[in-house]
């Protein structure tokens, strides 16, 4: 996808507000022939200088680095790759990524209005389906119509019985009478249920999921909340949290406050839905229940999550609230985790130490969850989040899947959109990851678009299980540009500035140009 003209978004939007090109570099500390460099493309600019233009020209960080028109190119290339659009819009062997960002460039309105017929279009068929299927599988319903037709079928007869024969005693008649109450009464009952039926959640199935709008959310801040981050580090300083005594001093905490215990548990761990889980915080009882089995950084990272929920409910509820995005109380609900777990990971990773050790260390995965006593994947993930404009870390993505290549989170990067249905590039190193648990896999790929990043994957198990229970395995992998490897201790030896050979990959087959491609499941369905 092609990089967004920052230079004359900038240009456009100070014209707009009448600011002169000198009056703007004066305010921003900066030479004014810098700025013409800026504005016409030919200096680079990016963090806490693109955050200040921003401010100064009243405007917000996205309308001026594209990141919503890039979004708005992702969903429009996707919606090509439904079968229903094949055959309409550009002949074969024309790419649909310059169509697309025409459209948006030109008519962004008429684009989201095609991104918004797209989502109602999956919601009636989605919904069509989940009827269809009840109509033509589910048991209950099969039952249901076998007994309505049984009940009257019984009315039936007992009104044909009181119609024609006219020598019956009271007590028959009486009895019959009964019989067309009872039949009447279950009918009502099955009809009842029917309706109850088909007014689950089927009818509220939208093609906007939760994920969706939480995912959408967090990457409209870049995955970046600064209140959350004063919020964890007064309250880090509150408990006085140190290296080697986190957990104490968290549950101590969490007791003296709150009056929140925490017991460990040999016995499995059930929540109100009847599912297995390693921990469970039970408000009635005042008590955060752990497995045994669970592992000490998922441990000590769902007792800080709990801290900052009861710690910091207020400012996570103010980030919600002003999320007009999160239209759904299931979508809300799931924000809410989401920036309590965010909060958590601000709390155990501090971030201007986090940030200073990550770079001293050249991003090793490895030691820095060995220096935060986190796990792998809680120190990737707070690699993300490393936004702060006036220090920031590299820009990382962050994608996670399970073995059916459901992916269960995701972070793109600008010009890294990851799938948001399906699964990605077979080729990509988080799906070899799986077959290799435990070995970080690094690889250069390029794009059809010429696009270059680094992948860094792995595979790893969630929770210690036992024989008689399953193991649950993961894939989680981070992605930079590749202009940045050579921060990383994974870029060594990788000569990318030498232009080193990438490994050619796509987005995935559905978008993916490269017809001779020997791992391609699907033919390209886009022109």
């Amino acid at each position: 996808m092609a990089r967004a003209p920052i230079g004359l978004r900038i240009k456009e939007r100070r014209k707009a507000s009448g600011v002169t090109q000198a009056a703007l570099a004066q305010k921003l500390e900066i030479s004014a022939s810098y700025l013409n460099l800026i504005e016409n493309g030919k200096r680079p600019i990016g963090g806490g200088l693109l955050v200040r233009i921003a401010r100064e020209l009243g405007t917000d960080l996205e309308s001026l680095d594209g990141a919503a028109e890039r979004q708005l190119v992702g969903q429009l290339s996707e919606i090509a790759t439904d079968p229903v659009v094949q055959g309409i819009g550009p002949q074969a062997g024309q790419s649909l990524a310059p169509n697309a960002m025409d459209l948006v460039g030109r008519h962004p309105d008429w684009a989201r209005a095609v991104v918004a017929l797209h989502r109602a279009f999956n919601d009636r068929d989605r919904l069509a389906s989940a009827l269809s299927d009840r109509l033509n599988q589910d048991p209950f319903l099969n039952e249901a119509v076998h007994r309505m037709l049984g009940q009257v079928a019984a009315i039936r007869s007992a009104s044909e019985i009181l119609d024609d024969a006219d020598d019956l005693s009271p007590d028959e008649t009486d009895k019959f009478h009964g019989m067309l109450a009872k039949e009447s009464a279950d009918l009502t009952n099955v009809t009842r249920s029917i309706a109850s039926f088909f007014d689950k959640s089927e009818a509220q199935s939208l093609s906007t999921t939760p994920a969706e709008e939480v995912d959408a959310f967090i990457e409209a801040k870049r995955n970046y909340f600064e209140t959350l981050e004063t919020g964890a580090e007064a309250l880090r300083a509150e408990i006085g949290i140190r290296r080697g005594l986190t957990e104490s001093r968290l549950v101590e905490h969490l007791k003296a406050r709150f009056d929140v215990d925490v017991a460990f548990s040999e016995s499995p761990i059930v929540d109100e839905g009847g599912f297995l889980r390693r921990m469970r915080f039970d408000r009635d009882a005042g008590c955060l229940f752990i497995a045994s089995e669970a592992a000490g950084a998922a441990r000590r990272f769902r007792i800080a999550r709990l801290a900052c929920e009861l710690n910091m409910s207020d400012a996570i509820q103010t980030q919600i609230k002003l999320a007009p995005g999160l239209k759904s109380d299931p979508s809300r609900v799931r924000a809410m985790r989401a920036l309590a777990s965010y909060a958590a990971a601000a709390l155990l990773m501090p971030y201007q130490a986090f940030l200073e050790d990550a770079k001293s260390l050249r991003y090793d995965l490895q030691l820095l969850a060995r220096r935060y006593a986190v796990s792998f994947e809680q120190a990737a993930h707070r690699l993300t989040s490393l936004r702060r404009p006036s220090a920031e870390g590299v820009p990382f993505g962050f994608m996670r899947v399970d073995p059916s290549g459901f992916v269960g989170k995701r972070l793109a990067l600008p010009d890294l959109p990851l799938p948001r249905y399906g699964g990605a590039c077979p080729l990509w190193a988080i799906y070899r990851a799986a077959q290799r648990p435990g070995e970080i896999l690094r690889q250069l790929v390029e794009f059809p678009a010429g696009g270059r990043f680094l992948f860094i994957a792995r595979a790893q198990e969630r929770g210690s299980g036992s024989y008689d229970r399953t193991r649950h395995t993961i894939s989680i992998m981070l992605a930079c540009d590749a202009i940045h490897a050579e921060q990383l201790v994974y870029g060594d030896g990788l000569a990318v500035a030498a232009r080193a050979a990438p490994e050619f990959v796509g987005q995935s087959c559905r978008l993916c140009a490269r017809s001779g491609c020997p791992a391609r499941q699907e033919e390209l369905l886009v022109g």
